[in-house]
């Protein structure tokens, strides 16, 4: 069976399973997989651009962010802010107590704190690893699924088992799914390094 969509999938992990009376709850095997594997996998597919005005020392992440690759002022030239942890940026604080062009950037909650604040309004690009777009049946598909439809596979399967009580095969599919993730992973890496460029999707912050 072909999966290539999000229909395809449902199907074949009732298929995988031979269950039939699976419906209501195989949506929810795939919503945890895709949660589990925002945690764990990081692909130039996942890189995305998003723009914003910092004039305060907070503003708002994308609301699909995951984690943080750089930011960078759009001004002439433009200017590299640098990423600390959220303690190195409370020492910096008490150093750079005037306004100014901000140097450093962590991320607190929800929110990217910037360091000296702001002393105008500055454009800055934030690149990040965004969250996946999430298969429905009003999204059918995606990256994630195009690419690798066996993690999405693997890995609804691994969340199957406990639902089932079928502990017997939790440690089959847990390993046929970290086998695959790291299989893209590692190809992902590959590619990374292999002299092209680097394309990220463009989006603007809210």
């Amino acid at each position: 069976m072909a999966l290539s969509t999000y229909s395809e999938l449902k199907t074949s992990v009732a298929d995988w399973l031979n269950r039939s009376d699976l419906t209501s709850a195989v949506p929810d095997f795939i919503s945890l997989a895709e949660a589990q594997v925002e945690r764990r996998l990081r692909t130039r597919q996942m890189i995305v651009r998003a723009t914003a005005t910092i004039d305060s020392e907070y503003s708002a992440v994308p609301a699909d962010f995951l984690e943080a690759r750089s930011l960078k002022l759009q001004t002439n030239p433009i200017t590299p802010v640098g990423f600390e942890t959220i303690d190195s940026l409370d020492n910096l604080s008490t150093r750079y107590t005037s306004s100014g062009k901000p140097q450093f950037f962590s991320i607190v909650g929800g929110q990217i704190r910037t360091v000296p604040i702001a002393d105008s309004s500055y454009t800055a690009e934030l690149v990040y690893y965004a969250k996946l777009s999430k298969l429905s049946d009003s999204n059918t598909t995606n990256w994630l699924l195009t690419a690798a439809p066996d993690i999405y596979l693997y890995g609804a399967l691994m969340q199957a088992a406990p639902y089932l009580k079928d502990d017997a095969r939790i440690g089959t599919w847990s390993q046929m799914y970290l086998t695959a993730l790291q299989d893209l992973q590692t190809a992902d890496d590959r590619g990374s390094t292999s002299g092209g460029a680097l394309v990220a999707r463009a989006r603007t912050l809210g």
